[in-house]
């Protein structure tokens, strides 16, 4: 039997929380606007599947292009390409460079 490649395939360790950060996320973290142009990390949230990012982009720094609904849109590069992903806000976090 051919192995499995879904969409969350080998993530076991990637996506998993620390004992702490279980249970319902952070009202605040919904709330946050972004503003077009912001940077961004993404980071995975497992506890929420809906506006879930590819694995490939956890831990990825992008910029905010615009809102869609309660999404945003984000581009990042990967290699020379340039992609554009629609992430809901569970899974941004503002990036704070020094």
């Amino acid at each position: 039997m051919k192995k499995s490649k879904g969409y969350r395939t080998r993530t076991r360790r990637l996506l998993k929380k620390k004992p702490r950060e279980r249970g319902k996320i952070r009202i605040s973290k919904l709330l946050h606007e972004y503003e077009p142009g912001s940077s961004v990390v993404i980071k995975i949230d497992p506890s929420v599947h809906k506006g879930m990012p590819h694995k490939r982009y956890h831990g990825k720094i992008g910029k905010i292009i615009t809102k869609i609904g309660r999404s945003y849109a984000v581009s990042i590069a990967q290699g020379d390409a340039i992609k554009e992903i629609i992430v809901r806000p569970e899974h941004l976090e503002p990036y704070k460079s020094d």
